[in-house]
């Protein structure tokens, strides 16, 4: 099993959130922004992509297009050392995910 040493200081843990949520509403706001620029620029793209399909200017070849996913390696890189990264940014993590979803929700 798994023993990890744990020395929690609650102040510590407390500004690690606060910074974390603050930080995450920041970037949750910013971020539904940018998607809905970004939303409107790929809408046109496609849009673009589609009329010019129509027009015959534009042909896509899937069987190229597909034959990079197919042939792509299947196996998984190690992970038994994935646990300690994941629980020693717990508190940040905790309170950016928090933040961002307001921000993001609220945005």
């Amino acid at each position: 099993m798994l023993e990890i040493p744990l020395q929690i200081d609650p102040q510590q843990l407390g500004l690690e959130f606060g910074s974390g949520a603050v930080i995450g509403g920041l970037i949750g706001f910013t971020a539904k922004k940018i998607a809905k620029i970004l939303a409107v620029l790929v809408g046109a793209q496609l849009a673009l992509f589609k009329f010019l399909e129509a027009k015959g200017y534009l042909f896509v070849r899937w069987d190229k297009l597909s034959a990079g996913l197919l042939s792509a390696p299947s196996d998984l890189p190690e992970t038994d050392r994935w646990i300690e990264p994941i629980i020693s940014t717990l508190s940040v993590g905790a309170g950016f995910t928090g933040g961002f979803y307001l921000g993001f929700r609220r945005g």
